[in-house]
């Protein structure tokens, strides 16, 4: 009597199953690199202590909070550059203006001070910092940024300045002695949210216009 081969057969669901696993290892793989990447990230930050720098051509600083521009209009008096460009600076926002949040007057300002009003996020920054430095032949620029920020904007800075020397003065906040879980939730957050943008920077993804004339030329909401 002849056999009838059997329809059901073990062999199948094993190569299936591998790929299954090679799948999942391959997203505990990515997922890993991921999470020691960002402690790493982390790690790097929060080693981050703003000292006293060695004098350099010129400072940038990136707006943001307002002790930034505090730290790098105190760097100028200081003498550590010979002139301060403040980026990213809002189009209503005044040399007077700016005098008044902080420890030095509009003349003491007036000299050294530049506003760049193109920036429209991190490139847009770099963007603007390269054309003032190349305009003032500059060859080291102390960079003023707040500490986590820090990475991304040297990742910027050098690719539209890969022959200055970049000087990072990063500024690191006053932190309360005994901070809330809200307070250590909102920082996480944060970090995570700069690390991911850290991340397409180092990529090169670029979503939004960099700066105004970008903007002018691609209608659309830009990102920070």
């Amino acid at each position: 009597m002849t056999e009838v081969p059997s329809t059901e057969t073990g062999a199948r669901p094993a190569p299936r199953r591998r790929r299954l696993r090679l799948a999942l290892l391959a997203v505990a793989l990515v997922a890993g690199a991921l999470l020691a990447g960002f402690a790493a990230f982390v790690a790097g930050i929060d080693g981050r202590e703003a000292q006293t720098p060695r004098r350099a051509d010129g400072i940038v600083v990136l707006t943001g909070t307002p002790d930034r521009i505090v730290e790098a209009t105190n760097l100028l008096i200081e003498g550590r550059g010979k002139r301060l460009l403040i980026t990213g600076v809002h189009p209503d926002t005044t040399l007077a203006g700016i005098s008044r949040t902080v420890p030095a007057t509009q003349e003491a300002l007036a000299c050294c001070v530049e506003l760049g009003r193109s920036a429209l996020n991190t490139r847009g920054n770099a963007l603007e910092a390269a054309d003032w430095a190349r305009a003032n032949h500059f060859r080291s620029l102390l960079v003023v940024t707040s500490a986590w920020h820090m990475p991304r904007a040297l990742v910027e800075l050098n690719r539209t300045l890969p022959d200055v020397e970049l000087v990072p003065y990063p500024v690191v906040p006053n932190r309360p002695a005994e901070a809330s879980w809200t307070d250590e939730f909102a920082k996480a957050r944060l970090l995570a949210v700069e690390y991911v943008k850290f991340l397409a920077a180092y990529a090169g993804v670029r979503l939004w216009p960099a700066t105004a004339s970008q903007l002018g030329e691609n209608a659309g909401p830009a990102g920070p």
